[in-house]
């Protein structure tokens, strides 16, 4: 006993002291902020969840069910990102909302402006929760893989570690009467295409839904005063049927982008930044749900565009999708043996089975089917290139090709001079293979395609795939 006294004894004048000198202030002060970090931790995120998700979340609070439709109107068609600024809920619903939910933007690590007006973006994220212990290869986001096919990968020896915090870029691009975003749907990229800088990164982890949506909303955000008065005013005077207690009432609400569009500027999301959005499928499906329902951001599907290098099992689900972008595929070779070397995936979905995929792609009656392809000075530039892509593409119906001068970085490529460009349209275009020549915005800031590549990011957490 007198041992156990005179070790509390110790204990006291040791948190005495402690006290004096300020430590114990500084300890309780780290321990609250920790409580508070832990706090907001456990609040529910709200972005990226779709209607039904937020009808659940209501429910789960002992809320009516239709309050969540209220919060998916509210986050996406008005693009109100602070609970408490949401009025279509009663104050007490908002005042519950702001201490179990959240609404997590991205930050803006920095902008790069260019010439041209277009802005590049680059947005810090967090550590993924998602990708902790998860690997990484050119089957297993397609949600089509089996246990034996995990098992498989983690015996060939693919990394399973948790993400550290990531970046990700998007670019704005404005013009006369539209403007284009460009949105990353991984941090990083795994398929190695070998002309662009982004597979230099390696594949760092998934973005999440919210983390896609967010590359839409905070460039239409930022650029608000910059746009047409249509799309900056707040409120349309468009009936809303909300539930009241004597029955139905009309209020009015923020008409869906592409309603404001049509009397300001036209907006088109292009999802050819960083990663490959076949390989994220799930995330990238849900972000696009959001953004093509027209209670939600509201932008039709002709103007949203997924650029895959041709994951044929992605290829296949997105033609079953109910709602679903145009699609684009990235080519950029006339043959196997060049694309082997270009694009390292098509040793494993050849071009007669990415072109037999695109044959049975489900086109809509007003859709046609894009090839992408990177003029790479000496390569793939050749009248015979040219002639053999005719022949790629002559069974195939409703195409077009876009050809995209090559944009300059520390490579070993060049561009393709514009005569050998020329040469290559008019070939495609007097053989019947509808073709147009792409040049990129932003190229003085690094933004233009195939130029995503973070300069602060010196290493990959996992293994570039081919």
């Amino acid at each position: 006993m007198p041992t156990l006294l005179y070790f509390l004894y110790l204990l006291n004048l040791l948190y005495f002291l402690l006290l004096k000198c300020g430590f114990a202030r500084v300890l309780l002060l780290k321990s609250t902020a920790l409580f508070l970090a832990a706090e907001i931790l456990m609040a529910t995120e709200l972005l990226g969840k779709s209607k039904s998700e937020l009808r659940e979340f209501c429910a789960g609070l002992g809320e009516p069910a239709y309050r969540g439709g209220q919060i998916y109107h509210a986050l996406y068609a008005e693009r109100k990102f602070d609970v408490t600024r949401m009025t279509n809920l009663p104050a007490a619903l908002r005042e519950r909302l702001a201490s179990e939910a959240r609404i997590t933007l991205p930050g803006v690590r920095q902008r790069y402006t260019s010439q041209d007006g277009s802005v590049r973006y680059l947005f810090a994220l967090p550590a993924g929760a998602e990708g902790k212990g998860k690997s990484f290869n050119t089957e297993n986001t397609e949600g089509t893989e089996s246990t034996e096919k995990s098992k498989a990968a983690v015996e060939k020896g693919a990394t399973k570690r948790a993400t550290p915090p990531a970046s990700a870029e998007a670019v704005f691009m404005p013009c006369e009467g539209r403007q284009t975003i460009c949105v990353s749907t991984q941090a990083g990229c795994a398929v190695d295409c070998q002309f662009c800088l982004t597979a230099q990164l390696g594949l760092i982890r998934n973005l999440t839904p919210g983390e896609i949506l967010a590359q839409v909303l905070v460039p239409l955000e930022e650029q608000r005063p910059e746009l047409a008065p249509a799309f900056a005013s707040a409120l349309l005077e468009v009936p809303l049927e909300t539930p009241g207690k004597r029955g139905k009432q009309s209020k009015p609400f923020a008409a869906p982008l592409e309603a404001r569009g049509k009397q300001g500027k036209q907006t088109n999301v292009v999802l050819m930044g960083q990663g490959e959005p076949l390989l994220n499928f799930e995330a990238v499906m849900a972000a696009l749900r959001i953004l093509l329902d027209p209670e939600g951001i509201g932008i039709s599907p002709k103007h949203v565009t997924l650029s895959t290098s041709g994951i044929v099992p992605g290829i296949e689900r997105l033609g079953q999708e109910r709602v679903r972008p145009k699609l684009a595929i990235s080519l950029n070779a006339s043959n196997d043996e060049q694309r082997d070397a270009l694009m390292p995936i098509n040793r494993k979905y050849r071009l007669a089975t990415l072109l037999e995929a695109c044959k049975r792609y489900p086109l809509r009656p007003w859709e046609h089917l894009t090839f992408e392809y990177v003029m790479l000075g000496g390569v793939n530039d050749s009248p015979e290139d040219a002639r053999r892509v005719v022949r790629l593409l002559a069974p195939l119906k409703s195409v077009k090709v876009n050809l995209i001068p090559w944009n300059p970085g520390e490579l070993p490529y060049r561009e393709s001079s514009a005569d050998a460009i020329e040469e290559f349209r008019k070939i495609l275009v007097d053989r019947g293979v509808p073709a147009f020549v792409r040049y990129s915005r932003g190229r003085d800031v690094m933004a233009a395609c195939g130029q995503l590549a973070l300069r602060e990011t010196s290493s990959s957490p996992l293994p570039v795939l081919g």
